[in-house]
């Protein structure tokens, strides 16, 4: 219909005729690829082309163009235009951006091609929708637009890619001359970009590589560069090299070989020609010797000299370059390595031996940890069962004041459990489970206080002396059981010592500082340091190893518990002290004992005599899960002139208090069975609305109501066993005060 269409036109007859023929043929025959736009191609390529044959055979009547016999000069003026033109060009028509496009841009368009003939250009370049659609809508308004390198991701073989074109766009007119469509110029210059980019990057590589060797270059660990050449046998080098070797530029270069060689070690100059002569003749011509220059002081330093000969194409060697770079720090540690290697062995066997001892102590560490928390449950026990004696012999001393034939007897009974309250004393020491009372302490005082006994304790042949600094500083401890830790010191000095000597007691000020060699596992810091050193028998390793286990002793049976020196070891590492121990069998031992610096001031004695007892009539709740505990202590409280009340555990403790809100002290033992704790029972009785006074009695606390060796503050202990007069006092002065 096209070719019919174009025949009516012209004014030859027989030409229409012929025309008409020609149309029926491509009716009713198959498109061939020679079928011409227009009726003649005038020797075109494009417009008798795979396009033109495509726009032809294609039906347009569902497009914005319209049937193809319809179409006005103008648009067929274009679709020859973009056929004719060996650029890639399209045709956006109408307001959908109709596509038209010739062979050229076929190509371009890859796997879209033929989908995207016909086809509105949002439908057939979706990915691109919103920049096509600007373009028609720029164009149809009558403007252009243009793209230098417009960077575009399309999806031309089903995969996206990015490519990069050269854009532009002009408007088409109608006949009317109005714009009814697109003309777009497209050119591809995705490899022209990807080549610069290549390139760019190239030049920055090679930039980069050129600054990373001029920095090398520069640096102090290059000392130059040479060139060998085997023809002549003569060494040139930099600026450098000429500086390393101790010549200027001008004689440096070139040089024999024999010249530069003066100033390297005598042992490697002649390794080094013969590893550069192999160097001529191997076939990687590599050449790589550490060498020793003389520096202009005389000493040598360390050096690598590596280069690669260079072949012509009969590979004859034409030239060998390298450089010189510094190696003397690495060579030195090298040096280091090499005899740290050496002595491999004997390191692994002290090292070996440092673990052996570590694991000793650690073992011995465990041992007396669970020998102590056997100890500690012991000592609650024993104390128990030693408050029941003590209690109920009180009792009896009450009701049989006269007869004074069983007081004697009552006595001796009362020592007996004394001394056992103190043997379970010092197990609890060494277990570390005492409550300690710590206040400020001034170890000076403390130790004249002491002398007179001390001196009491001591045979005539043995001589005390005292070496005390009248600036020591005060400590912070316990003062009770530090007396109790310097008597068992002096006594054991006693023992040790078979005949006459001397015993010398020290206390001074002490600074550890980040570099202190003594050993001590104290942190750096003030300390004050109480010492006694006697002059006796010293113990071998064996001994020294186990003196601080309780019950071990290498006196006689019968002269001693063992517990002495653990009940120092247990109250010093309580305290957060240190215990050092010097020791020479036949010379004698110092046993010195480290406790922190404190600045506060000493207070004043407020541990004056108390009243023994007060008949106000208060009321005292007593709870004791030892049922024969419990009744001892009802007795001696009602004996006091008390009110009691009492309960088996800190619960049903609870629900007496819940009952009688009256209660005005409670007596209280720390380690009970139960859902609550006794110092919860404690808080819940201090606060209101029963505000009572809390007195806790025990003979092992563990860690319920003292933390860090030491009693919670605002903490009332009564420690087991205990007597009348301890208890009177306790519980009138826990009463006044809360007056």
């Amino acid at each position: 219909m096209l070719e019919l269409r174009w025949s009516l036109q012209s004014k030859d007859m027989d030409a229409a005729i012929q025309t008409m023929s020609g149309a029926f043929k491509h009716i009713f025959l198959p498109m061939k690829p020679e079928t011409v736009w227009p009726e003649q191609s005038f020797d075109c390529e494009g417009w008798r082309g795979e396009m033109a044959s495509r726009i032809a055979s294609l039906d347009w009547s569902n497009t914005a163009l319209g049937p193809i016999d319809r179409w006005s000069k103008s648009l067929r003026a274009a679709v020859q235009l973009l056929l004719a033109s060996p650029v890639p060009l399209v045709m956006l028509w109408g307001r959908p951006g109709t596509m038209i496009y010739n062979d050229a841009y076929a190509s371009f368009a890859g796997g879209r091609h033929p989908f995207l003939l016909g086809k509105p250009v949002e439908e057939g370049w979706p990915e691109v929708a919103a920049f096509n659609r600007n373009v028609v809508d720029t164009c149809l308004s009558g403007a252009t637009l243009s793209y230098i390198e417009k960077r575009l991701t399309l999806h031309r073989s089903g995969q996206p890619e990015d490519v990069w074109m050269d854009l532009h766009y002009s408007p088409v007119a109608e006949d009317d001359g109005h714009p009814a469509g697109v003309l777009a110029t497209v050119f591809e210059t995705t490899g022209k970009v990807l080549a610069e980019q290549r390139r760019d990057a190239a030049e920055r590589a090679f930039r980069e590589a050129n600054e990373r060797l001029r920095l090398a270059l520069s640096s102090g660990i290059v000392l130059g560069t040479w060139v060998w050449d085997p023809a002549t046998g003569h060494i040139s080098g930099d600026e450098r090299f000429a500086r390393t070797i101790g010549m200027t530029a001008e004689t440096a270069d070139p040089l024999p070989f024999e010249t530069l060689a003066v100033n390297l070690h005598p042992e490697d100059a002649v390794h080094v020609e013969a590893s550069m002569r192999r160097a001529l003749e191997s076939a990687d011509g590599r050449h790589e010797m550490e060498l020793r220059l003389r520096t202009p002081d005389g000493q040598y330093r360390w050096a690598l000299s590596s280069g690669r000969c260079e072949f012509d194409a009969a590979m004859k060697p034409i030239r060998l370059p390298g450089v010189l770079v510094d190696i003397h720090e690495r060579k030195i540690a090298e040096d280091k390595l090499l005899k740290l290697t050496q002595t491999l062995e004997e390191r692994v066997a002290e090292a070996v031996a440092a673990r052996v001892e570590a694991e000793e102590r650690f073992r011995q560490v465990q041992k007396l940890e669970a020998i102590g928390n056997l100890t500690g449950g012991v000592a609650h026990d024993f104390n128990n069962v030693l408050q029941i004696i003590s209690a109920n012999l009180q009792l009896i001393e009450l009701a049989t004041r006269d007869k004074p034939e069983l007081t004697r007897r009552l006595q001796v009974m009362s020592e007996a459990v004394a001394r056992g309250g103190k043997l379970a004393s010092q197990m609890l020491a060494f277990a570390r489970r005492q409550p300690l009372n710590p206040a400020v302490v001034n170890p000076a005082k403390l130790v004249a206080d002491m002398c007179e006994f001390l001196q009491r304790a001591l045979p005539e042949s043995i001589r005390l002396k005292t070496s005390v600094s009248s600036e020591a500083w005060n400590l912070f401890v316990d003062r009770h059981q530090l007396e109790n830790a310097l008597l068992n010191l002096v006594i054991n000095s006693r023992d040790a010592i078979t005949e006459g000597g001397h015993i010398l007691l020290e206390v001074a000020n002490a600074s550890i500082g980040n570099d202190d060699t003594t050993g001590l596992a104290l942190p750096p810091g003030d300390y004050v340091r109480l010492a006694v050193t006697d002059d006796g028998a010293g113990m071998n390793d064996s001994v020294k190893a186990r003196m601080f286990e309780p019950f071990y002793s290498t006196k006689a049976e019968g002269q001693g518990t063992g517990l002495g020196l653990s009940m120092v070891f247990g109250f010093v590492s309580q305290s957060s002290g240190c215990v050092d121990v010097k020791t020479q069998l036949g010379e004698g031992t110092t046993v010195a004992l480290y406790f922190s610096r404190c600045t506060q001031a000493e207070s004043a004695n407020t541990s004056g005599a108390r009243p023994r007892a007060s008949s106000g009539g208060e009321v005292v709740l007593v709870v004791e899960d030892d049922p024969d505990v419990r009744l001892a202590t009802i007795d001696m409280i009602a004996q006091l002139g008390y009110k009691v009340l009492s309960a088996q555990d800190a619960d049903s403790a609870l629900a007496v208090l819940q009952k009688n809100v009256n209660v005005d002290l409670l007596f209280s033992d720390v380690v009970m069975p139960g859902t609550i704790r006794a110092n919860e029972l404690a808080k819940i009785a201090s606060a209101p609305p029963y505000s009572a006074t809390v007195v806790f009695a025990s003979g092992y606390t563990r860690d319920i109501i003292f933390h860090e060796g030491r009693l919670d503050e605002g903490v009332v202990l009564l420690k087991k066993p205990y007597t009348f007069d301890d208890l009177a006092r306790t519980i009138r002065h826990a009463l006044d005060a809360r007056r």
